[in-house]
């Protein structure tokens, strides 16, 4: 199978679970792909917002039923709760729609939240509307990128797939930093 066509036979799907985990990276990747023709951009975005959506619905609601016992285990993360704590006291709605961007609390946030007994009704609506503008705004940079980087290097067909494979293993080594830099936490 050739990367076209994986691409587009699991583009969609890989978006979606990538925004899932964790998926600046995958997202980036995706509006490269539809820039190149591999996959529609609304189809992209679409993918990544219910990804993002449905991940953080699922660590709000860890996070609502063993949030509170499961900080009491771990001194690490109930550090970084009471930061998150402080905070949200002032600025509950802006952390709601903007933890996506505030580098080591993208799957904290979410469970903390959660764990800190914000109405369930109010975090989803704010949720989506983060979710919307975090998918639209990161996947269309993608976009952009690759439009950007054609009219620099001119016939991008040609390096496109160690374009992606760079990427690619960019991304890969990325996370790996940032779980093996929670796992030293204690997390």
């Amino acid at each position: 199978m050739s990367l076209e066509e994986l691409i587009t036979t699991y583009g969609y799907s890989a978006i979606a679970i990538g925004a899932f985990l964790e998926g600046e990276t995958i997202l980036i990747l995706g509006g490269i792909a539809a820039h190149q023709g591999y996959l529609d951009l609304p189809g992209v975005l679409a993918s990544a917002f219910l990804g993002t959506l449905l991940g953080d619905q699922l660590y709000f609601y860890i996070g609502r039923v063993k949030g509170e016992s499961i900080l009491k285990k771990r001194p690490n993360l109930k550090r970084k709760s009471e930061k998150v704590f402080a905070v949200l006291n002032k600025h509950q709605t802006m952390l709601v729609l903007g933890f996506r961007v505030m580098y080591g609390f993208r799957t904290i946030a979410p469970f903390l939240l959660g764990a800190c007994r914000i109405h369930p009704v109010r975090f989803l609506i704010l949720n989506i509307v983060g979710a919307f503008i975090w998918s639209i705004t990161v996947g269309i940079m993608g976009y952009i990128f690759a439009h950007a980087l054609e009219l620099i290097v001119g016939d991008i067909k040609r390096y496109e797939v160690w374009l992606f494979v760079i990427l690619s293993i960019l991304g890969v080594i990325a996370w790996c930093i940032y779980f093996l830099s929670k796992s030293k936490e204690g997390i």
